[in-house]
């Protein structure tokens, strides 16, 4: 019988492939040994037990995430660059939702490449709200603003939140275009110098 070809990388698809199908924390060393017809001993060879298969899961996620939101502001500017990476978030949200769930923590200070991956994806959203003008706290702010209004919609949206019968791609066209306009409205109140 021929030896099973197996490496590390063979070893994440297949854990993607688990996280993404049953959720992240159903992936297991036992599960993916199963899938991979190989014993649990057998996994050690290749990753640094469950919690380094976890993080190189996340770290996939993160680099991922990072990519399409770098792919989908490419060559745009402003609002349509943000409407662009709202997509493309919420794309990367259903196509992994497993996965999707484990970009979600910050890195921990022993955890340098995961942080780097994680600066990349923020990175990426500051130079989309660079010409709004704003200062670098308020910046900060919109950026949390903007990552809590898309994984609110993208997080109901997966656990089936949504039960009216009404178009959800019209809702979070929507929902983007009023964090725009309140984008807008801000930029409005800091150059006349009013306070909200």
């Amino acid at each position: 019988m021929p030896r099973k070809r197996i490496d590390r990388q063979r070893v994440l698809e297949v854990s993607i492939a688990l996280a993404d199908a049953h959720g992240f924390e159903a992936v297991t060393l036992a599960s993916v040994a199963d899938q991979l017809g190989i014993r649990i001993p057998s996994l050690y060879n290749h990753v640094s037990g469950l919690p380094g298969l976890r993080h190189d899961m996340a770290l996939w996620g993160v680099r991922q995430l990072g990519e399409r939101l770098r792919r989908a502001a490419v060559g745009k500017a402003g609002d349509e660059a943000i409407v662009s990476v709202a997509h493309a978030y919420r794309a990367f949200a259903h196509a992994h939702p497993g996965i999707y769930s484990a970009t979600l923590r910050a890195a921990t200070p022993d955890e340098p490449d995961l942080a780097a991956a994680g600066q990349e994806v923020l990175d990426v959203v500051l130079a989309v709200l660079q010409p709004y003008g704003f200062d670098s706290e308020d910046t900060l702010h919109v950026v949390r603003g903007l990552r809590s209004l898309l994984h609110g919609f993208v997080d109901l949206e997966i656990a089936g939140g949504f039960g009216l019968a009404l178009d959800r791609d019209d809702s979070f066209r929507q929902l983007v275009q009023l964090f725009i306009q309140g984008l807008h409205t801000r930029q409005k109140s800091l150059h006349t110098g009013s306070v909200n």
